[in-house]
């Protein structure tokens, strides 16, 4: 299906590895030109290679620590211009609220929270101007379903829910689209850090992380190319409707009994 994207110029923050890559992956494959960031340079120009060795798109990288005001700050400087902003940098821990030291927990919502806030103000108003523009937030399912064991992401995913929700509303006066996805159980190297926490906090031994992604609907978690898949559709002309929405992935596990 053409996706009409061809030309666009998007910017993907964590993109040099899971989702992220993913993504710039899957909007390289739509001809569009890619901008990758993330702290670590040389996993950036990995990545970068990577997209270039799948299609002749141009791909630029900045590395930047996305946590950092100045940071986010001059990643917008250098790229001001961009037609899609994919907000995907962030690594929130796992554990209860007495395992997460309040310093633990602010540098997390400084990287995802008030990160994706900071580049929602940054690009927005040049896509406002221009009558033109896509944001598309990576949140998580955490926001919808939240517990205990992963109490610092759950509360900072359901601020970013209702922050998607509420500014595409408004952004769509200027035919400017803010969406959202939250994705469940996504195979990254994430997936794997987050099940040893949850393993030591079942069973006290991290070592029996498999025994917490079991169950999982249709037997797998996420591949995080499905995800990428998505986020194009909702930043594509053929997606146009669809904004101030946060499409739940989860296979419908949020409501198994």
């Amino acid at each position: 299906m053409e996706m009409h994207l061809r030309g666009r110029r998007v910017l993907v923050t964590g993109g040099s590895k899971g989702i992220g890559l993913a993504c710039a992956e899957a909007f390289a494959a739509e001809g569009c030109d890619v901008v990758l960031s993330a702290r670590d340079g040389a996993a950036l120009a990995a990545a970068a290679d990577q997209v270039r060795a799948k299609a002749q798109v141009r791909v630029e990288t900045l590395a930047a620590d996305l946590s950092r005001e100045a940071e986010r700050e001059r990643l917008h400087a250098a790229f001001p211009d961009m037609d899609i902003l994919v907000n995907n940098a962030g690594a929130i821990p796992a554990g209860r609220l007495q395992d997460i030291p309040i310093a633990a927990w602010k540098a997390a919502w400084d990287l995802k929270v008030i990160g994706y806030i900071h580049m929602c103000q940054l690009y927005l108003p040049a896509m406002e101007a221009r009558k033109s523009g896509v944001i598309v937030n990576i949140i998580g399912m955490a926001g919808r379903a939240p517990r205990a064991g992963y109490i610092a992401g759950g509360a900072g995913n359901a601020a970013l829910i209702a922050f998607t929700q509420a500014l595409g509303a408004a952004a769509q006066a200027n035919n400017v689209k803010v969406v959202g996805i939250n994705p469940a159980v996504t195979r990254t190297e994430r997936m794997l850090t987050q099940a040893r926490t949850n393993a030591k906090l079942r069973f006290g031994d991290e070592e029996r992380w498999a025994e917490t992604l079991t169950d999982l609907p249709f037997g797998r978690p996420i591949e995080p190319g499905e995800i990428a898949d998505l986020a194009v559709f909702l930043a594509s002309p053929r997606g146009h409707y669809v904004n101030g929405t946060v499409v739940d992935v989860d296979g419908g596990g949020m409501f198994r009994a």
